[in-house]
């Protein structure tokens, strides 16, 4: 016994050092834990909010209003990571701090990268308790619509689409459970329509919903919409808009930089916007569909050729984000070869929604970071309707809205490109939403932008006039505006549309060249679009001829270069064409429209101002439009005014001539261009300029002077009656 109290005393000794040991220990983590916190005070901060209970003293209580305000700052900052974005939401939608903190917290409600689904999910089940003031149930619909892109997954939110739905009852809400309705919204969802068809009539964000829903149950869905529905869904981000973009601009490069995709992207942008990222095809954007079904999908990521699209072509889920499918021409190969009407509507959509919240609501500010990403955006858009040769509704109108507010230097070339790509429309709207913006940005723009807008209308001129002639191949008189649209226009609407159009160009043209002393390129973009204009009959089948007006035709025929009266000659060749045509068949009764006889009037005035002044050396005629009065040219004192636009002393040939000069007579110190037209030198000079390439002025003279007339027949020759 007394070796065991021996041994009990021998092992109690230590037991005070153990225990200074043990105290020492716990002493130095609450040390190392202070130090922690104070290195770290926003996780300190955000573990404390973790912990406030329902009950919690909310008024005057400094610690939750210290910690509240330190996670509030770094959320307006640098954003919340996704665990504390789960804390944060979980924290004001169970009221725990208070309904002022519930409205407070969801303001401040920053994402630095993603949102996790199951905060959302977990969001809606409060939603469904009830508990919220209503004006803090729309914030949280209104946040869920701002950050919906940013959320990681969606396969439960589209799980629980009927409790979703079930809030469509609640008049305040209805507007914005409609707009995230749309964006969850799958083939399968059809079926809830039936008990809440007609609840609220014809409210704008009902309509759009119930385009989408026409498109997969059509049975379902009796009301009569309008071919094209107006955006129903208002823009709900305004409050977290300029801290949400300010927080992206700073964490640029550092979200998600590790995702990519096998398909054929042009490029990735280095920021992410919370509308343009998904141009980049966020592997999340396309894996977000597999929905609790027993249907085989294939997910469009997993695409790799045109083979496997045709294999799995009937088994391919749409994404949430239909962005994403813009610029993989994987995507658009599906899109165009489905011609899913639903995919449609929904991209259309998804655009619109994209560029008013981009461009109209959030302007760029001029960076070079947003000015380079809004290019690649528009730049990506234009890849899309290129390859699908058709452009997109909401794209036009958005230019429709872009145009009254844009200054013509913001992304001209992509803008202007985009309004290119503008479908036809009737003459009735050209001018209010085309004519009249554009006219003011080209009389306050710069002699590029003059230039730059001329051929942008050729070509769109150019695309109105190919959709013509393919219509009139496939032998329709009407003419379809649009491959996802009902509305038509007979041939006499689509001239009407053209006319005004011509007429349009010529109107900035003629003024154009006033205001700009008659700018080279100026007056050669002009003549681009009379080229395209002059053929519209024999290339394009369209019964219509419209001859440009005096304010294009005598620049060009008195112009400075011979690049200009070498492309005015070759545009009177193909007028001269197309309207001995016009009269051949009109004559043998083989087109209904004909060509008015004032255009025929209109041309044998050019035509005769343009032989006489280039080849009889007589370019004054009494009672033409460049009739000038005989003591004015008096007081010029030029030497035989009436041969000073032939094709020897015109300004534009006149070097051609002395060089041609110098060539036959070298020995000759004095120049006498007189003896050109001597003999055979005049044909030898003839011979010399068609060499210089001027194939537009050979034809126009071969034809219209009986030059070298075997190549030409007698009757062309005649004038036009």
């Amino acid at each position: 016994m007394a070796d065991l109290s021996n041994l009990a005393g021998l092992v109690s000794e230590p037991s005070g050092e153990i225990d200074s040991s043990a105290n020492n220990r716990s002493l130095r983590l609450a040390e190392k834990e202070r130090r922690k916190g104070e290195a770290d005070p926003f996780g300190l901060a955000a573990k404390y909010l973790s912990r406030v209970e329902a009950g919690t003293v909310v008024r005057g209580n400094d610690e939750l209003e210290r910690n509240m305000v330190r996670v509030e700052t770094v959320a307006l900052s640098k954003g919340l990571p996704p665990e504390v974005i789960t804390v944060l939401l979980d924290l004001a939608l169970s009221l725990n701090a208070g309904t002022a903190n519930c409205t407070r917290v969801l303001k401040f409600l920053i994402p630095a990268t993603v949102v996790p689904q199951e905060a959302v999910v977990k969001g809606v089940s409060w939603l469904c308790v009830g508990k919220m003031p209503m004006n803090a149930q729309v914030l949280f619909v209104r946040w869920v619509l701002t950050v919906f892109d940013l959320i990681d997954c969606k396969d439960n939110l589209r799980s629980i689409y009927g409790f979703i739905f079930s809030f469509v009852t609640e008049e305040n809400l209805c507007p914005f459970i409609c707009h995230l309705l749309y964006l969850l919204t799958m083939r399968e969802h059809g079926e809830l329509l039936n008990k809440w068809l007609n609840f609220f009539g014809r409210q704008p964000f009902l309509t759009q919903l119930l385009a989408l829903y026409k498109v997969y149950r059509p049975d379902l869905v009796t009301l009569s919409l309008p071919s094209r529905v107006r955006t129903g869904f208002k823009n709900h981000n305004s409050t977290w808009k300029v801290a949400l973009s300010a927080v992206q601009r700073k964490n640029k490069g550092a979200v998600l930089v590790d995702q990519s995709l096998s398909l054929d992207v042009k490029e990735k942008p280095s920021t992410r916007k919370r509308v343009r990222c998904h141009l980049c095809n966020t592997v999340k954007s396309f894996t977000e569909h597999s929905l609790n079904s027993n249907k085989k999908v294939f997910r469009l990521q997993e695409l790799r050729s045109f083979k496997e699209l045709l294999e799995n072509i009937h088994n391919i889920e749409l994404p949430a984000q239909m962005g994403s499918l813009l610029g993989s021409a994987l995507a658009l190969h599906y899109l165009d070869c489905v011609q899913d009407e639903s995919a449609s509507l929904r991209l259309n959509f998804w655009l619109g929604h994209s560029l008013q919240e981009e461009f109209l609501l959030c302007p760029v500010d001029g960076s070079s970071d947003n000015t380079s990403e809004a290019c690649r955006f528009l730049s990506t858009i234009l890849f899309s309707q290129q390859f699908l040769q058709e452009g997109f509704s909401s794209t036009e109108s958005f230019l429709y809205k872009f145009l009254s507010v844009w200054d013509g230097c913001l992304l001209r070339p992509q803008i202007l490109d985009l309004l290119s790509d503008i479908p036809l429309m009737p003459s009735f709207y050209m001018h209010k939403l085309l004519f009249e913006p554009l006219k003011q940005l080209y009389f306050t723009s710069t002699v590029f932008f003059k230039c730059s807008l001329i051929e942008c209308l050729n070509s769109m001129l150019v695309k109105w006039l190919t959709w013509h002639s393919v219509s009139a191949l496939e032998g329709g008189l009407d003419i379809s505006l649009n491959s996802n649209s009902t509305m038509t226009m007979t041939l006499s609407g689509f001239m009407d549309s053209v006319m005004e159009l011509v007429r349009f160009v010529g109107l900035l043209a003629s003024e154009g060249l006033r205001l700009e002393n008659c700018h080279v390129l100026l007056l050669n973009q002009t003549l681009a679009f009379y080229e395209t204009v002059c053929d519209m009959f024999l290339k394009y089948s369209l019964p219509l001829i419209i001859m440009p007006p005096a304010g294009v035709f005598y620049p060009a025929l008195f112009a400075t270069d011979s690049v200009s009266v070498d492309r005015l000659g070759y545009i009177m060749y193909r007028y001269r064409k197309n309207l001995t045509l016009a009269k051949k068949q009109e004559q043998q009764r083989e087109q209904t429209f004909h060509i008015s006889r004032n255009t025929y009037k209109e041309f044998n005035r050019n035509l005769q101002a343009m032989v006489n002044s280039m080849w009889n050396s007589w370019w004054s005629i009494p009672g033409s439009d460049i009739e000038i009065d005989k003591d004015l040219i008096a007081l010029s004192k030029v030497a035989e005014p009436w041969c000073r636009f032939d094709l020897i002393h015109h300004p534009a040939l006149f070097s051609y001539a002395i060089e041609f000069h110098r060539s036959c007579w070298p020995e000759k110190k004095n120049v006498d261009l007189g003896s050109i037209k001597i003999g055979k030198y005049w044909n030898w000079y003839m011979e010399f300029l068609f060499n210089q390439g001027f194939d537009g002025l050979n034809n126009f003279i071969r034809t219209n002077t009986g030059h070298s007339s075997g190549l030409s027949s007698q009757d062309d020759r005649q004038p036009m009656t």
